[in-house]
This record gives structure tokens, C-alpha cells and sequence, in this order.
């Protein structure tokens, strides 16, 4: 997957896109990150990308012009292009599934106030946001993006069981993990983790996913329970037990 970042401050992006499993799938080839700094493109002789909003109202715009002609450059006409913004269309597990099956993906970073609207239009941008919540940029939400996409793209996470084995794309948050040693400072991994009883260890962790999820996100296990899971018996009545210890009510097959 080729990835051409928009911003003005490209300089944040490289400790990301070049350590750890984005850095190591750049390498592979399997994807690549194209910075772009927007004030490379302005015509102004301070390198000026803002300026005051119509109407009136606090804070700068981002113009239009070093936007399109930075887009232009780059080839972007004709490809997935995604806005970072507030008032955008909530990240999610089903738009990520759907991103990773780009080829090629175009992000704008905005700032300020935001950006001038005709760049949206013209440009036929997609908003997207990580939350209801305000950052100063859209650096920091690109990155989340990128991340998040990049780890269902078969190749870039060294087990490929692991992108979809995590908590929320399951269905269910995570069950705790342990690892060496037995005991720690009077602190004991669970025996049945030890026990080698696969059948055991797989039945203990879906009843610490199903009382995890319910305790922190109850929507999750509803929305899990009246997907109707393939469930064999003693996992169904797992599930049904952990429903009617906290309350959840479920239309979920009997």
C-alpha cells in the first residue's frame, strides 16, 4: 500500500513510519510512505497556508491553493482521500477492514481552524475522525489511522493471526495476558495456564473476554451476543451466565 501524507510537519511522521512494524513493513516494500509538506507549495513569499475565515470567527483556515496544488502534484485525482477531522465519520473496525483493501490511500492533516471547504468538495474528501475529542492537528489522528490500518495488511504483522485475534475485532475485549515468570512478587499466573488442558485454557479465556467486555463495554457483548456466535454448548452457556450476572439482555438464540 502506497500511504502520501499531507501536513506541515512532515518531521512527525518519520519516528513512526520508520521504527518498529511500520518501519520494518516499509522496508519488505509491503507499504510506503510519501511525505508531503504542504508549505512546499504555497506561493507566498513567507510560506503562508493560512489565513482569517470569512464571516468572521476565531482561528485561521488553511487555503486552498497550497492544498490543491500540493494534491495535483502528487497525482491524487481518482484516489481514497482522507480528511482528519472532528466532525468527521468515527474510526471504526468495518472502515478500517475497508481501507486495507486500498492500493493507495491520500491523508490530509488539517490544522488550525480546519481547511478551506472547496478543498473538500473539489477533491471529493472523506472526513474521518478517532473520537470526539479535539487534538491541536491531524497528525497524531493520522497516525492512529495508519497504524491501524497497516496491521491488517497481510505481511506487515509477523503473525497474521494477530490482527484479528486482538480485542474489539473479535468481537469481544481481550482476555489478561501472562508470561514468565510463574510468580511474580507473590503474584501467580492462573494454574489453568499452566496446565496444558487446551480445551480448559480456551474456556477460561472466553469467560475472562465475556466478563471484561461486560464490565467496560457492555454494548460490545450485547452487540456480540445477538450476532449469534457459533457457539458449542459449554461456550454458549458461558455466555448465557455472564449475560445474566450483569444484566445484559440479549435476543440471542436459546
Amino acid at each position: 500500500m502506497k500511504i502520501d501524507i499531507l501536513t506541515l510537519f512532515p518531521e512527525m511522521f518519520t519516528p513512526v513510519t520508520e521504527a518498529s512494524m511500520l518501519g520494518r513493513a516499509a522496508q519488505k516494500g509491503i507499504l510506503e510512505f510519501r511525505l508531503h509538506d504542504i508549505r512546499d507549495y504555497t506561493q507566498d513569499k513567507h510560506n503562508r497556508t493560512d489565513d482569517y475565515p470569512f464571516g468572521g470567527g476565531g482561528g485561521m483556515v488553511q487555503m486552498a491553493d497550497p492544498i490543491f496544488r500540493t494534491l495535483e502534484d502528487i497525482g491524487a485525482r481518482g484516489k481514497r482521500f482522507l480528511y482528519m477531522s472532528p466532525r468527521g465519520k468515527v474510526l471504526d473496525q468495518e472502515m478500517l477492514q475497508e481501507l486495507a483493501q486500498e492500493e493507495e490511500l491520500v491523508i490530509l492533516c488539517g490544522h488550525y481552524e480546519g481547511v478551506d471547504q472547496r478543498v473538500l468538495d473539489a477533491w471529493n474528501a472523506e472526513e474521518v475522525s478517532i473520537g470526539d475529542y479535539i487534538l491541536t492537528g491531524g497528525e497524531l489522528p493520522a497516525m492512529v489511522l495508519i497504524d491501524a490500518v497497516a496491521r491488517l495488511i497481510p505481511g506487515v504483522l509477523g503473525n497474521a493471526d494477530s490482527a484479528m485475534d486482538e480485542s474489539v475485532y473479535s468481537g469481544l475485549l481481550e482476555h489478561p495476558q501472562y508470561t514468565q515468570p510463574r510468580v511474580y512478587r507473590d503474584m501467580p499466573v492462573p494454574e489453568v495456564l499452566l496446565s496444558g488442558n487446551h480445551r480448559k485454557i480456551h474456556l477460561w479465556k472466553f469467560r475472562e473476554s465475556l466478563e471484561l467486555t461486560a464490565k467496560r463495554r457492555p454494548d460490545l457483548l450485547l452487540q456480540y451476543a445477538e450476532g449469534d456466535p457459533d457457539l458449542d454448548r459449554e461456550e454458549q452457556k458461558i455466555l448465557d451466565s455472564t449475560l445474566q450476572a450483569f444484566g445484559i439482555c440479549s435476543k440471542m438464540r436459546r
